[in-house]
């Protein structure tokens, strides 16, 4: 190749500065850069940009942007290429019809758009791109010009030096341009990795693992690979479960598999059934299979693509790389130009013109959108590992990809939904065995269990983290609500802090009831601190001789301890106030115990609607599709539209995802009553992916009766050795929940049948409160 070679590196996300600090100091500072990139603005921000300078309401450039075609193969369709036909746009032009109508039909939309022609493409502002870093033999001035970019408040001396060329513009000189990258998934195996040696005593060499693993394969096989890198999406499940993976091979394939150009030419559907022999493998010429035996003739590498061109055409590796990105930049003449080489050199070759123009007619829509390779098996690498240690040690591995996304709700949500469908339970935090982030627990009973994050928890900042741990750490457990008053840092004790901790749970497990504590937890606060400075200043108080053992206090005083009222909030106002407190409900869930209820009313859950994306499903169906879905409604706000009537937004959330929802006027009016937040709904929708966001627009919405009533008894699962204060807290749940069901209750290996006083209805939440009350596996199917 002419060019420099490209050069891809991907390290711990936490450690990528210091590699690019490293490399400055091994090479000189003066000869390494990072690369500037310059965002432009694109068609949607075009049009609303547009909107704005002309002084139009924010509305008519919103509807404009609204109606332009969704992003193909991950790429915006220009404002031109939706008014007229453009090579390499056909798809956009096509959905484009209704703001080509919106363009004939409204003069003042078409001043909009034909302004944003003008805007579209233009720079906006600079920045520093997420991975490109140059290293020169000179100094980098030799070459190019730098400048230093400053974050907010930096010491200019101190900020990275970045070059003024875009990457295009470095390669071009000649210059080795190397991709730094963080990879979020080797921060997660360093710290699976880190757990495992907590809890095992022996850390495992990730890198001398057998690729042949069959417990991993198993669970590959069984697609459960939610939180596995590059393979845990939905359309990736299927094939996964299709494909029946038993080699490295596979996983390395399945990689490649899902990118834009192998799926646009149907091979994550081929390659399965090629595997498996559901369909018969032919070569268009068998000298192809000495070259595509181990992808079953599939052109599946770029490396495939450049060595039919040296065998077949004759291309030089040059010429083979050359086709590469010639089919990558999409300019029908450079592509006839490169058809007509290279059906000749086929026909110079020996081979017929027939043959060239079919293995053209496979190369040339995706030759730039495959992976190569060395990249696909470096990456396969990465998720068998991942696959590995969630097979062995799912609950570290869990617990440490919890901590990977615990800024992002949406992901901790799905991952959440993982650990409860293998098993694994979640709890909330816990002042007296959580530290800053998710780590696992061994409880007395040997179960391996998570524990949620102390910084997590909303007002709670790592800084009062360590300080609690640190407390825990010096002088053991708390032993209640008071203790923990007496020796933590003042600092931590503030109203906001101490009232979050309580609405979360992490004080559950000092036996104190949540809505007891909110109650009294300031007085409480005040008491102690007020005493703490009392003992400081060196007064002895009655409080204090209540604090020395040895010293003799008449027993009114011991009434001086403000006592926490033994109240609990309900179940819905506990979720809440957790989820306030999380950001996600975690000792529960409002769907728990319906899930299989709900999945019977519903076409996909919502983790299939949120996948929606051009790189699952090629043929861009789910755009403008129906789809019924059901969830609990958050976050609703009614408002009112400009000609004064009443519309809603919600988002509807299940036990893995969540989507923004939008009821418009005419839907409004007939489902308005049956709305309110943590509500259970099944609704049908339709998906919206304009905006660049997954949306559904209800059509139609209920409130549906979930649940087994009716169904049979219900079997509940008792733990050997139950406490009396237990077996009370289980009769009391439930008589909360009356009905018709028989509750049949196992201890052991013996059933008992409860008396008819103590038949319930379980569609009210009650499989939900069970497994809080008695653990995940409670309720016996």
């Amino acid at each position: 190749r002419k060019q420099m070679p490209d050069i891809d590196m991907d390290f711990d996300e936490r450690f990528r500065g210091e590699m690019i600090r490293y490399a400055a100091e091994r090479y000189g500072s003066d000869h390494v850069a990072q690369i500037v990139t310059f965002s432009t603005i694109k068609a949607r921000a075009a049009v609303r940009d547009a909107a704005r300078v002309l002084g139009l309401p924010y509305v008519v450039g919103d509807k404009i942007a609204k109606a332009m075609p969704p992003l193909i193969m991950g790429r915006d369709t220009p404002l031109k290429a939706c008014l007229e036909r453009v090579d390499g746009h056909e798809d956009g032009y096509v959905s484009a019809q209704g703001l080509r109508d919106m363009y004939a039909a409204d003069p003042e939309a078409a001043k909009v758009i034909d302004v944003a022609k003008g805007l579209e493409g233009l720079r906006r502002q600079d920045g520093i791109h997420a991975a490109a870093v140059v290293i020169t033999k000179a100094p980098l001035t030799e070459y190019l010009p730098v400048q230093r970019k400053p974050e907010n408040g930096q010491d200019p001396s101190e900020a990275p030096v970045v070059t003024q060329y875009e990457m295009h513009g470095v390669e071009e000189l000649g210059l080795l341009k190397m991709d730094f990258l963080g990879l979020r998934n080797l921060s997660v195996i360093e710290r699976a990795l880190d757990l495992i040696a907590e809890t095992e005593g022996s850390r495992p060499d990730i890198d001398a693992i057998g690729l042949e693993d069959e417990q991993t394969f198993e669970m590959l096989r069984r697609a459960e690979t939610i939180g596995v890198f590059q393979l845990e999406g939905g359309a990736m499940r299927s094939t996964l479960r299709a494909l029946a993976p038993t080699s490295f091979d596979d996983v390395a394939a399945l990689v490649a598999l899902y990118r834009p150009g192998p799926m646009a030419a149907n091979m994550h559907r081929d390659y399965p059934d090629l595997k498996n022999s559901r369909k018969t493998l032919t070569y268009l010429h068998p000298d192809m299979e000495a070259i595509l035996g181990d992808t079953y003739g599939l052109m599946l590498y770029q490396e495939s693509v450049m060595r039919v061109a040296q065998r077949f055409a004759g291309y030089s590796l040059e010429d083979a790389d050359n086709l590469r990105k010639a089919a990558g930049k999409k300019v029908r003449s450079v592509m006839a130009k490169e058809r007509q080489k290279f059906v000749d050199g086929c026909v110079r070759q020996g081979y017929d013109q027939k043959l060239g123009t079919e293995l053209f007619d496979i190369i040339e829509p995706f030759a730039d959108y495959a992976f190569n390779k060395s990249h696909a098996y470096g990456y396969g690498l990465v998720a068998y590992q991942t696959a590995w240690l969630k097979a062995h040690y799912p609950v570290e591995y869990l617990a440490a990809l919890l901590t990977s996304v615990k800024d992002d709700k949406d992901k901790t949500a799905v991952y959440l939904g993982e650990c409860r469908s293998v098993g694994i339970e979640v709890l909330v935090p816990d002042v007296n065995s959580s530290a800053a982030e998710f780590t696992p627990l061994v409880g007395a009973d040997g179960r391996r269990r998570i524990v949620f994050g102390l910084a997590a928890v909303r007002n709670v900042g790592e800084s009062l983290v360590e300080r609690i741990v640190a407390e825990r750490d010096a002088a053991g457990p708390f032993t209640d609500f008071y203790d923990f008053c007496r020796r933590v840092d003042p600092v931590v004790l503030n109203k906001r802090t101490v009232e979050s901790l309580a609405k979360a749970g992490a004080f559950d497990s000092l036996g104190h009831p949540r809505r007891g504590l909110c109650l009294v937890s300031e007085s409480i606060v005040d008491r102690t601190l007020e005493r703490r400075r009392e003992e400081e200043a060196g007064i002895s108080t009655l409080f204090g001789l209540l604090e020395q053992p040895d010293v003799s206090v008449p027993s009114g005083f011991a009434e001086a301890r403000v006592p926490i009222p033994d109240t609990e909030f309900d179940k819905a106002t506990r979720l809440a106030f957790e989820k306030e407190m999380l950001g996600l409900y975690v000792s529960d869930h409002p769907l728990r115990g319906f899930e299989g209820a709900l999945a019977r009313l519903t076409d996909c859950s919502l983790s299939d609607v949120k996948e929606v994306d051009e790189l699952t499903e090629p043929d861009y169906g789910w755009e403008g599709q129906v789809r019924t879905v059901g969830g609990v409604v958050t976050n609703l706000a009614r408002r009112y539209t400009r000609r004064g009537e009443l519309m809603a937004t919600f988002v509807l959330e299940d036990l893995r995802a969540s989507v923004e929802v939008f009821v418009f006027p005419k839907v409004m009016a007939e489902v308005g009553p049956k709305l309110e937040n943590d509500a259970v709904v099944a609704m049908r929708g339709r998906i919206d992916t304009r905006d660049d966001q997954v949306k559904l627009v209800c059509m139609e919405l209920w409130r549906p009766e979930l649940g087994t009533a009716g169904a049979g008894p219900l079997h509940v699962q008792l733990p050997l050795g139950m406490s009396d204060d237990l077996l009370e807290r289980l009769k009391g749940l439930l008589a909360e929940h009356p009905g018709d069901e028989p509750v049949h209750v196992q201890i052991g290996q013996t059933t008992l049948r409860l008396p008819s006083e103590f038949n319930v209805d379980s569609r009210r939440g009650l499989l939900g409160e069970l497994r809080v009350l008695l653990g995940p596996h409670a309720i016996v199917a």
